[in-house]
């Protein structure tokens, strides 16, 4: 299900939100399908703005299968939802993040999280 509101779309599926809000548009065209090999930016942030990962500190984009389970919920519902090019923010849930156990050590539990997401490109 998803609704369309002023700031971008709410993706919602069972406990899982996921929203997304452009930064920067992308092409519009062309969106990354299931399997397919995606390439990202990202800076990974608390929800109090605490950053805790980021592909552009290290200047090495992140790549991974979409909906192939390589990655938690939130990013496959998020960036299929991108266009080549575009740049978001994705807000998730803790369901479609690392929920109770959260990430020992960056990410604590139960925690809604945020990405600044660019997609580069896929394949």
């Amino acid at each position: 299900v998803s609704t369309q509101s002023t700031w971008g779309f709410r993706f919602t599926c069972s406990a899982m939100v996921v929203s997304l809000e452009k930064i920067i548009e992308g092409d519009g065209k062309s969106y990354p399908k299931r399997g397919q090999i995606v390439t990202v930016h990202y800076v990974g942030m608390l929800q109090d703005g605490s950053e805790f990962d980021s592909t552009r500190k290290r200047a090495k984009p992140f790549c991974f299968r979409l909906w192939s389970g390589e990655v938690i919920k939130g990013w496959d519902e998020g960036v299929s939802q991108m266009s080549l090019g575009e740049r978001a923010k994705i807000t998730m849930s803790p369901e479609s993040a690392y929920g109770a156990r959260g990430f020992p050590g960056l990410i604590p539990s139960n925690s809604q999280i945020v990405f600044d997401v660019e997609l580069l490109g896929f394949q």
